[in-house]
């Protein structure tokens, strides 16, 4: 099942699909605009994928952390992140922790990411996932704009356990991106990251992290400031496609490239939402 397919079945449906091998869990998140503020009006979890509370560390946005009280996702588990932003609600989500993939035995381990921004503003800032060496996963992340919609998001991998010297050598990432705006296709890409991939120069020449961060609506302003952020030890490019901005990155280790990803979403995030960047307190913890 890929995880489109899984994307459009119902909490019970996926839990028949791959019932006794894995956890199924999922997180429906809505956010509206009352009074000047964002409220989340709407939370509703089935299984280990939970939001405990909203922040306010700036006014008129509306931080939350997405929480897998697990610590890991394992072989035959399915979880599904769901958040709707309505007309003039400003959302920022983040994760207090990195992601954990462990590895498997056969079963593949499923993560699918739904976004809808109804004239309204999100931002998806998770930390790094770190895929254990031998996991097998399936990650799927669709973003649906509408109307005056403002969109900033990242997805950062980091393959093996290079503190430890256990490399990515078996294993594999099967990953989606599509962004749509209005109903139109404005970004769709699929990609498969395994061993062959990070050792080839055609692929990450040896580098274990790589990451994508999408911008929408970007121009030329945009770019200009994200290409403007230094990087240490990461390959940074960032290109205008179809009025989004896309910057693809790779680097020897996750923190580096986070660092960098933060220097520029802080670079463009005047621009883009209006405001300048406020770091989610969990990072700093």
């Amino acid at each position: 099942m890929s995880y489109v397919e899984q994307n459009r079945l119902g909490p019970s449906s996926a839990r028949k699909a791959n019932a006794g091998q894995g956890w199924q869990a999922q997180l429906d998140l809505s956010f509206e605009s009352r009074g000047g503020n964002t409220v989340l009006t709407g939370r509703r979890h089935i299984g280990p994928l939970v939001v405990q509370r909203p922040f306010y560390p700036e006014a008129g946005a509306c931080h939350v952390y997405v929480v897998h009280p697990p610590g890991g996702i394992v072989a035959g588990d399915e979880l599904s992140l769901r958040a709707t932003v309505q007309p003039g609600a400003h959302a920022l989500i983040t994760t207090p922790a990195a992601g954990k993939f462990y590895r498997s035995e056969g079963p593949t381990a499923r993560l699918v990411q739904e976004f809808t921004v109804q004239g309204g503003r999100l931002e998806w800032l998770p930390q790094e996932n770190i895929y254990y060496p031998e996991a097998l996963a399936e990650v799927g992340t669709h973003v649906h704009l509408k109307d005056t919609a403002r969109f900033v998001g990242w997805e950062i991998s980091c393959f093996g356990l290079t503190a430890r010297a256990q490399p990515f050598c078996a294993g594999e990432l099967r990953q989606g991106l599509e962004l749509r705006v209005d109903g139109e296709i404005v970004l769709c890409e699929h990609q498969t990251v395994n061993c062959d991939v990070i050792e080839a120069r055609w692929g990450t020449a040896g580098n274990v992290s790589l990451g994508t961060l999408v911008a929408f609506p970007a121009g030329a302003l945009d770019l200009r400031a994200a290409r403007s952020v230094e990087q240490d030890e990461v390959l940074l490019s960032c290109t205008l496609v179809d009025g989004s901005m896309i910057c693809r990155a790779i680097a020897p280790r996750a923190d580096r490239l986070r660092r960098a990803f933060v220097a520029v979403w802080t670079a463009i995030r005047p621009l883009l939402m209006g405001r300048a960047a406020v770091l989610p307190r969990v990072w700093a913890t």
